[in-house]
């Protein structure tokens, strides 16, 4: 009888220790993003708020501003959203934008 409530109390015990580093670590990283996104090391993905390292594979321009994202679906997303308000913006009677490269400045 003792025997299995001395397991089951080590257990209990294992179990909290496992779980408490899992959160320590899981802050850690937390805190070491913040870090690299202050410094300009990382920025957030405009599309889905996921931090990515600046100089990610994955990026899109728009006039002079540069995004990277995290996988090309949240890229495609933005991609799709910035032609939809060009297209209403031209359609509201705004003058057009100036092209260049195939591209809207």
């Amino acid at each position: 009888m003792y025997r299995w409530l001395i397991l089951i109390v080590a257990a209990f015990i294992l179990y909290k220790l496992f779980i408490g580093d899992r959160g320590r670590k899981k802050d850690q990283e937390a805190e070491t993003k913040k870090r690299m996104a202050a410094t300009g090391e990382m920025v957030k993905d405009p599309v889905c708020g996921t931090y990515v390292p600046a100089d990610a594979d994955i990026r899109a321009r728009d006039g002079k501003n540069v995004y990277a994202f995290c996988s090309y679906e949240c890229r495609d997303t933005f991609v799709k959203r910035l032609e939809a308000s060009r297209t209403q913006s031209m359609e509201q009677g705004r003058p057009a934008e100036h092209v260049k490269d195939g591209r809207a400045d």
